[in-house]
């Protein structure tokens, strides 16, 4: 993370945190956890990106005892777009 970039906003009934990378860090987020502290049980969230769509609906759609021809059949999903109010995705 580049901390003097990391700010954080809170009100009464939300609070927002902002996070940037660091200048030599690439490539995307998977995921994030939170919670009070570092040493409580932490939840894990997700960043909606193509590759954690799929391998959420793969998971739903297909538990690990499907056959690879099944897994093969299964639809791409491209996400098109991500907003505050919804997600947009195509299946293929």
């Amino acid at each position: 993370l580049a901390s003097p970039e990391t700010s954080v906003s809170v009100s009464p009934h939300n609070a927002a945190i902002e996070l940037s990378k660091a200048p030599g860090s690439t490539g995307h987020w998977q995921k994030f956890c939170f919670g009070l502290d570092a040493s409580s049980a932490l939840q894990e969230r997700l960043f909606v990106s193509e590759e954690n769509v799929d391998g959420f609906l793969g998971a739903v759609s297909c538990p690990s005892s499907c056959s690879q021809s099944a897994l093969e059949s299964q639809p791409l999903i491209e996400v098109l777009d991500v907003t505050e109010d919804r997600i947009q995705i195509r299946l293929k």
